[in-house]
C-alpha cells in the first residue's frame, strides 16, 4: 500500500517536531526516524474565547522547549480544526479561536523553518497507515477522541481530504435532533455524547447521588472534575467512572456503525487522549457497533483497534508531514 501522500517519508536527517494542537492542550515532540519521542513538551490551550496570539504563543513555547536550542529542519502542525485544501489556513476550529487564520505561513516566519499543517485526525491517520494499526490496509477510518471528536477517511491507501480539505469531520454529524448544544454552533453533534468533554459531563452531572472515588478526587465540586480523574477512578473500580466510559463507549459504537455503513472500511482505528483508556472505552464501542450496524450478521464487521501511537498519533503524523515538506 502506498502511504497517504507519496512525498511523506519517515526517513530523513534533521530535527523534526510534531505538534498536536487540541482544545485543551498543546503537545509538541521531537519525532525520531524510528518514531520514538525523545523529547516532549506540553502547554495548556487558552481556549476559543481568547486572542489568536495566545494560542500561538503556547505553540511557540512548546516547540522551543523541544528544540532546546538545536536547529529545526521542520515542524508539523496537527490542528483540531478545519484546515483548507492547500494546508495553509485553519478555517474554523470549534474549540480554538482560529477563524480563517494563515497559521502555516505565520509560524514558518516565526520559526524560520519549514512548517506543514493539516487536521489532527488526518495526521493521526497518516501515522497509523504508515506504521501503526492501519498499516497494510487500503480502506480505513480513524477517529480521534479528545476534547471533541475528529476523524479521517483513508480510501485507496490515501487520506481523503475532500474538496475543501475538510473531509472526516465526523464529530459534528448530528446524532440527536435538537440535542445538546455544541461549540460548533449546532445541536446534538456526536462529540457531545462521545468525547473527553462528554465523559466529564456524564460524571459531573451524577456527582452527589452517592459516595464515589470521583467525589473524593474533586472534593465534591463538579467543576474540579477532569478527564484524567475519570480514567484513574475507573481503573480503581469506581462505578460512576465506569458508567461514564460505558456511556461514551456506547455512543462511540453507535456513531461508528453509521460510518462503517457509509465507508465499509477494513479497520477502524481510535486514537486521541480518551483512547488511553483502551478496552474500557473500546469494548462497549465494539458491542454497540455490532448491535447497530446494518446487516452485521451478513458482513465482516471491521475490528475497532486502539491507535498504535495512542494520543501521540497526531504528533507523529505531523512530523511525517514536515519531513515530506522538507524533502526528507
Amino acid at each position: 500500500m502506498a502511504p497517504p501522500h507519496e512525498s511523506e517519508s519517515r526517513d530523513g536527517a534533521g530535527l523534526f517536531i510534531g505538534v498536536d494542537v487540541g482544545g485543551t492542550k498543546v503537545l509538541a515532540a521531537e519525532v525520531a526516524p524510528d518514531d520514538s519521542l525523545p523529547r516532549i513538551a506540553r502547554r495548556s490551550t487558552p481556549g476559543r474565547r481568547v486572542e489568536v496570539g495566545l494560542v500561538e504563543t503556547a505553540l511557540d513555547e512548546a516547540v522551543r522547549e523541544v528544540a532546546d536550542g538545536r536547529p529545526v529542519a521542520g515542524v508539523g502542525l496537527a490542528a483540531a480544526g478545519f484546515v483548507d485544501a492547500a494546508g495553509e489556513r485553519v478555517m474554523f476550529a470549534p474549540h480554538l479561536p482560529w477563524r480563517g487564520e494563515d497559521v502555516r505561513a505565520r509560524l514558518a516566519a516565526r520559526w524560520e523553518t519549514v512548517v506543514a499543517l493539516d487536521n489532527d485526525a488526518n495526521c493521526a491517520a497518516l501515522a497509523e497507515c504508515v506504521a501503526g494499526a492501519a498499516q497494510g490496509t487500503s480502506e480505513a477510518l480513524v477517529v480521534t477522541m479528545g476534547t471533541g471528536i475528529g476523524g479521517a477517511v483513508v480510501l485507496g491507501g490515501r487520506v481523503h481530504r475532500g474538496t475543501n480539505g475538510m473531509a472526516g469531520e465526523f464529530g459534528h454529524a448530528q446524532v440527536v435532533p435538537d440535542g445538546a448544544p455544541c461549540e460548533c454552533g449546532g445541536r446534538g453533534c456526536w462529540e457531545q455524547y462521545s468525547s473527553g468533554n462528554a465523559l466529564v459531563r456524564f460524571a459531573r452531572d451524577r456527582l452527589g447521588h452517592e459516595p464515589t472515588v470521583l467525589e473524593e478526587m474533586c472534593g465534591g465540586v463538579p467543576e474540579r472534575l477532569l478527564g484524567p480523574m475519570v480514567t484513574e477512578a475507573a481503573e480503581h473500580g469506581d462505578l460512576l467512572a465506569r458508567q461514564a466510559f460505558a456511556s461514551v463507549g456506547d455512543w462511540l459504537g453507535v456513531g461508528l456503525a453509521n460510518l462503517v455503513a457509509a465507508f465499509d472500511p477494513e479497520v477502524v482505528v481510535v486514537g486521541g487522549g480518551v483512547s488511553a483508556a483502551g478496552d474500557r472505552l473500546l469494548e462497549p464501542a465494539r458491542s454497540a457497533l455490532a448491535r447497530s450496524l446494518v446487516g452485521a450478521a451478513h458482513r465482516r464487521v471491521p475490528p475497532v483497534l486502539r491507535a498504535r501511537f495512542g494520543p501521540e498519533a497526531g504528533v507523529v503524523g505531523a512530523a511525517y508531514l514536515a519531513r515530506g515538506a522538507a524533502g526528507g
